[in-house]
């Protein structure tokens, strides 16, 4: 179950193109650095040091392997397959995050870069940014949009204790994809001493690689675990909620390959309208090809090419484009896209929650939630695995006022009483 590096016939090219998609669309002063970033990450690979680096911080730091747990009670009261989770939210931060945070640190610190900026959606790349930053003793900075810096609180709180900076980004949408542009712009003016950890399998190459391969010890584990478990050698299905991408590609990146494993990334459905910006369902939603934030993808636009806006309940998943390994996949058919709507989402939550002991992310919630569903209309003898890439106690500000709106609104106005 030790962090390796995966090849499959879905990688990408010598260009830095998954198909037609991904690529590196970036102004000129940027080339360079991202072209000694792929000769510095190869050069790693080969590194075994490197690679004895990341194992040991994983399973010393990070707590890995996370639990791939049967939940016999849920598969139970749903009837149909075997529903098993891929706990993320036992890793150190509460999240997938760390796993790719970790390898662009180590990056970092081998490229002589003290200082880190990054972009984060529902703060949890952040919150693992900020982590490894002090862990390692670099200069933090992270954007975090404005709607999300506000609806994610406990995240800026936590980021800001560990040391970093966040800055709310009011420009544009004021979600994820204007905090990935002004990290970048952060990144242009300073580029001598800092490094961009990017946070999703987005951005230009050799990025969506970077974090892939270092996402992939989720499916790498998943893989060891089923099989020690069920004396099986594949489950049926592999299961994860897509914004950008990483922890889907993560756990799917190993399965790839394997012909017989149905895998389904599940998006953001929103408010359950096809309506621009009531969702963030890119494959359903039937997003059009485009170049943005250096690479080229499926992003939900306008008919003048401009980034509409879009609506999920989870941060982590309202992103307006796909990480462009997700679009190749889509193409080639070898992955599933499907969509959740946020009620759908919450009541699965729910659903885990009381039958499992087990509190997912909004964003895993739709991943669940599409299983569930999934899962009752199959027999006993199938399996699906669903990769929970967080845990819920990040979205109390968000989940807290959708299901018990009364009782929360009633404390938070005892706490402003209190304080006055």
């Amino acid at each position: 179950m030790e962090f390796q590096f995966i090849h499959t016939s879905y990688d990408v090219d010598i260009d830095g193109h998954f198909g037609e998609y991904g690529g590196a669309y970036v102004p000129e002063v940027l080339r360079q650095p991202l072209i000694e970033l792929e000769k510095q990450y190869r050069a790693a690979q080969q590194d075994e040091s490197f690679v004895a680096h990341v194992r040991r911080l994983f399973n010393e730091f990070v707590g890995r392997p996370t639990p791939l747990h049967h939940c016999k009670n849920l598969s139970s009261a749903v009837g149909g397959a075997q529903i098993f989770i891929k706990n993320e939210g036992l890793a150190h931060t509460g999240a997938h995050k760390i796993n790719h945070c970790i390898g662009q640190a180590l990056l970092a610190e081998r490229m002589g870069k003290r200082k880190i900026v990054a972009e984060t959606g529902a703060g949890q790349h952040g919150l693992a940014t900020a982590t490894i930053s002090a862990l390692f003793g670099f200069e933090c900075t992270v954007y975090m949009g404005e709607i999300d810096y506000d609806r994610q609180r406990p995240n800026v709180y936590y980021m800001e204790q560990l040391g970093a900076t966040v800055v709310p980004v009011k420009d544009g949408t004021r979600r994820l994809k204007d905090a990935a542009i002004a990290a970048m712009k952060h990144w242009t003016t300073n580029i001598g001493d800092t490094y961009f950890l990017l946070g999703s399998v987005i951005g230009p190459h050799p990025y969506p690689t970077i974090i892939k391969d270092f996402q992939t010890i989720i499916g790498i584990e998943v893989q060891s675990q089923f099989r020690r478990q069920t004396g099986r050698e594949n489950p049926d299905f592999c299961v994860a909620c897509v914004g950008g991408g990483s922890n889907a590609i993560g756990l799917f990146n190993p399965f790839l390959d394997e012909v017989n494993v149905r895998l389904i990334g599940v998006e953001a459905g929103g408010r359950g309208t096809a309506i621009r910006g009531d969702h963030a369902s890119k494959i359903e939603g039937k997003a059009t090809v485009g170049v943005v934030e250096g690479y080229k993808s499926f992003f939900l636009q306008n008919d003048s090419g401009q980034i509409s806006n879009t609506h999920s309940i989870s941060a982590g998943v309202d992103y307006s484009g796909i990480g462009p390994q997700h679009a190749y996949l889509h193409s080639r058919g070898r992955v599933e896209y499907v969509a959740v709507e946020d009620s759908d989402a919450l009541k699965a939550l729910q659903l885990l929650a009381k039958n499992e002991g087990v509190i997912p992310a909004l964003e895993s919630a739709h991943a669940v939630a599409y299983a569930v569903k999934l899962a009752s209309t199959l027999d006993a003898s199938k399996s699906i695995v669903v990769n929970v890439s967080g845990r819920g106690d990040k979205d109390i500000f968000i989940t807290a006022k959708s299901l018990i709106p009364s009782k929360w609104d009633e404390y938070l106005k005892s706490q402003i009483a209190a304080d006055h």
